[in-house]
């Protein structure tokens, strides 16, 4: 079994829930200590808590801090501790952004497409029933697993037409998905706690690309988190950093769950995937795992796809 060299660290922003958690369970299995930024109500914590102390028992150390990493504040403050944690010897291997913060609002009021509108009457009515009643069937079916019913689906009730997304809307979620990690690289780079070998990672998704309702601000962060890993790729090379983004397949994620239409996402995931099912958290903690491997140090600036073939289907 492959172990980390026991002085490396992984610096995980956003380590309590979805790839962050799942990062941090695969890492410490082969040896590799762990601090986690995470922002959780003390509800929460009773849950993670546990979680957490079983990384503990894998034999890595574990820091946590449950603060808001977005802020300059947090963030000196995980360094201030961390660094007292590393000792002299102590490097950071691998910082993974995982960070899943960013407002899901439409850009103006949801206006079902006519042509779904109409495909359900006309089934309705040739199956001699009512609206109301087709609904019903086809909501039920499509809960038991029926994915192929989606387009027959109402969707008006997945999306809010009283809050639209603003400026300030788009400003935060940049920053949170888009540039804080420059922010979390650059002051570990200046306080000199990177490996001469280190990697920093973040997560991307389809939705760079593809339009989904209530993703546009998503979206434009994603755009910008990918534009400035290539720089760092770039900029960051001579300190001996790779940088890469893993554009992650859809994903039965709290953050998946908080996205407006996201039964209609999972489903047409399901039927795209050449394996037809989601990607999991394991699968994509597994790649970041291989990129933090001594024979993965000449992948930098690359966008990699961990999703089993789903974009291509």
């Amino acid at each position: 079994m492959i172990r980390f060299n026991t002085n490396y660290w992984a610096l995980i922003i956003g380590g309590s829930s979805g790839f962050g958690l799942a990062t941090a369970e695969k890492l410490a299995r082969h040896g590799m200590n762990l601090c986690i930024v995470h922002r959780d109500r003390r509800a929460a914590m009773r849950q993670i808590a546990p979680v957490f102390e079983k990384l503990r028992e894998t034999g890595v150390e574990v820091l946590t801090f449950n603060l808001d990493g977005l802020s300059e504040e947090g963030r000196q403050t995980v360094l201030d501790g961390l660094s007292d944690a590393l000792g002299e010897n102590g490097k950071i291997r691998m910082l993974l952004h995982a960070v899943a913060f960013g407002n899901l609002k439409l850009l103006a009021s949801y206006q079902e497409p006519g042509a779904a509108a109409a495909a359900r009457a006309r089934l309705a009515q040739d199956a001699g029933l009512s609206a109301d009643r087709l609904h019903e069937i086809v909501e039920k079916d499509f809960e038991e697993g029926f994915d192929a019913l989606y387009p027959l689906m109402d969707q008006a009730g997945d999306y809010s037409n009283r809050q639209f997304l603003e400026k300030e809307d788009f400003v935060r979620t940049i920053h949170a998905m888009g540039f804080n990690i420059v922010e979390w690289a650059k002051d570990v780079l200046n306080r000199k706690l990177f490996a001469a070998d280190a990697r920093v990672l973040s997560l991307t998704s389809e939705g760079n690309s593809v339009a989904w309702r209530g993703y546009a601000a998503v979206s434009a962060a994603k755009a910008v988190l990918e534009s400035v890993s290539r720089s760092m790729a770039v900029e960051l090379a001579p300190y001996g950093i790779r940088s890469n983004v893993i554009q992650a397949g859809v994903t039965d994620t709290p953050a998946l769950r908080a996205i407006p239409g996201n039964r209609r996402i999972r489903a047409q995931s399901r039927l795209r995937n050449p394996f037809a099912r989601l990607t999991t958290p394991e699968d994509v903690a597994n790649v970041i795992f291989l990129l933090c491997l001594e024979e993965a140090a000449w992948i930098n600036g690359a966008l990699i796809c961990a999703d089993g073939g789903e974009r291509i289907g």
